[in-house]
């Protein structure tokens, strides 16, 4: 059977999902598939993909045979952990037609101490070869780390399951180490893969053109530090798709050749909010050296209290207005880090 399609009039925007873990979660959605919510009409056809002995026997949680009633609890604590923020367990849905197919599950267990995100997906027998679960598990991975207040995503794999270790490889995870782990469905603990994933492994790491002689070449960067009539900081959380994705920084960009760090702030901020700045309203005020691998980045930090217009995001980003004190809550690049208490003593 054809691998089902998504429904060609559905939203395909990427990185532009609210991450607020609320009951209004916007379907996450990639060329072929939609990840939902789960709904309670799933029930019958959740059991019916799922109560297969081949699909049940690589999943640590989940018992054979799986009776119809546990997919009548599983969807209830789906939603339920869903609104709390504690896990993101989504349906797999495609398209046959005009009709939606449920395709298999895809979920993000988070465990918010250690900031870590823990991966999980399945797919329907009929459905295997289509490149279902690196669509899927790939998307949520993308989304979670970009989104979610993550340092590192983790996944383990049974030892005889080589198609599931695949799948991680492809999206960007590291085989870590080994382990066993208790699959109910077989009865027992289990020889496992640990794998790992971080921002870099995901989104890639900064990079620029290297010199000729092999040194870091310069980059420099001008950044923005918008203070509002309340002493509020704005800051811009890198959208999924951009190197860095998930991380809080100060709005800016890359000067053009010739271009002057006050120019490049005026384009830079009408580009990426709508807003227009005077370059006799940017003071100068500090600036950060830093030494990526393949870089070197110079960042000099202006402070900008008028401008015209209202702050949007222009670019997939979220902007969130920032006390003094609590900007070292957000996570942020390593360059963008000794400006924050330099900006915090000072407002």
């Amino acid at each position: 059977m054809a691998m089902p399609t998504r429904k060609p009039q559905a939203d395909s925007r990427r990185g532009t999902e609210p991450a607020a873990p609320a009951a209004g979660f916007a379907p996450l959605a990639t060329d072929r598939l939609t990840l939902r919510p789960y709904r309670s009409e799933d029930a019958a056809e959740l059991h019916r993909l799922i109560n297969d002995w081949e699909v049940t026997r690589n999943l640590a949680a989940v018992p054979f045979p799986y009776r119809r009633d546990l997919a009548d609890e599983w969807i209830r604590s789906a939603a339920e952990s869903l609104a709390g923020g504690s896990a993101y367990h989504l349906l797999i849905a495609g398209m046959e037609g005009e009709r939606e197919t449920i395709v298999g599950g895809v979920g993000l267990r988070i465990e918010a101490a250690g900031r870590i995100g823990h991966l999980g997906y399945w797919v329907g027998r009929r459905f295997w070869g289509h490149g279902v679960a690196s669509e899927a598990a790939g998307r949520l991975a993308r989304w979670a780390l970009a989104n979610l207040d993550l340092v590192q995503l983790q996944a383990t794999v049974a030892t005889d399951n080589p198609g599931s270790a695949a799948v991680l490889r492809r999206i960007g995870f590291r085989q870590v180490g080994e382990a066993s782990q208790e699959f109910l469905a077989r009865g027992g603990e289990h020889p496992v893969l640990c794998f790992e994933a971080t921002r870099d492994d995901l989104f890639g790491r900064p990079e620029a053109a290297p010199m000729a002689d092999g040194s870091r070449p310069l980059l420099v960067v001008a950044a923005c530090a918008l203070i509002d009539v309340d002493g509020r900081v704005l800051l811009a959380r890198r959208p999924e798709g951009k190197k860095m994705a998930g991380l809080w920084e100060f709005p800016g960009g890359k000067l053009n050749p010739g271009e002057t760090p006050e120019a490049a702030l005026i384009r830079e901020l009408r580009e990426e909010l709508g807003i227009d700045v005077a370059s006799n309203c940017l003071a100068a005020f500090a600036f950060a050296s830093h030494a990526y691998e393949a870089f070197h980045l110079l960042m000099p930090l202006f402070l900008c209290r008028r401008w015209k217009g209202r702050p949007e995001p222009r670019e997939g980003q979220t902007l969130a207005w920032v006390r003094p004190d609590k900007l070292a809550d957000y996570p942020m690049p390593e360059a963008d880090r000794p400006l924050v208490p330099l900006l915090r003593d000072f407002l």
